[in-house]
């Protein structure tokens, strides 16, 4: 008898109350307003967060003394619908430079109605992360990891 291997990916889903555009406008321009200050790898506080909104942008953490933590590269950005970017954090919950090493999140929006919004969400290939990649899996899975973003994310587009 053989042991089924360890999912490499997760999935957690939402529905907002706001249209499409404005949904996707939170995610990704938003990302700073639902994004938990205290999930940080800078030596110092974070001022901001910023999604920088196209192919080839990252996700940049910004220190109150002028630090900065691309911990994130912007993969596909389709407005309104799909956003992909990178998970650039080891299993140390440290940089990973190696893009070979790093995996996957693909978010996408579907219209369920003029004012609905169902956000869908999968990090992917967690498993490029090499040892220890299942305390990532483990991490983003938690309740306070996409989850909580999730949920974060639902009371601002809401609001």
């Amino acid at each position: 008898m053989s042991t089924p291997p360890a999912t490499t990916a997760i999935r957690h889903d939402v529905v907002v109350n706001a249209p499409i555009e404005h949904a996707f406008s939170v995610f990704t321009d938003g990302f700073g307003r639902f994004k938990p200050r205290e999930h940080n790898i800078l030596e110092t506080e974070i001022a901001e967060t910023v999604f920088e909104p196209r192919v080839g942008g990252h996700i940049v953490d910004r220190g109150v003394d002028g630090s900065e933590c691309r911990w994130a590269r912007v993969l596909a950005y389709e407005p309104p619908n799909r956003v992909v970017f990178s998970w650039d954090i080891s299993p140390r919950w440290q940089i990973e430079t190696d893009a070979e090493r790093t995996s996957e999140v693909e978010v996408r929006f579907i219209a369920e109605g003029p004012e609905r919004t169902r956000v869908e969400l999968e990090h992917r290939n967690l498993d490029r992360h090499g040892d220890g990649w299942e305390g990532v899996r483990e991490g983003v899975d938690s309740e306070g990891g996409w989850p909580l973003y999730l949920q974060r994310f639902a009371e601002v587009a809401a609001a």
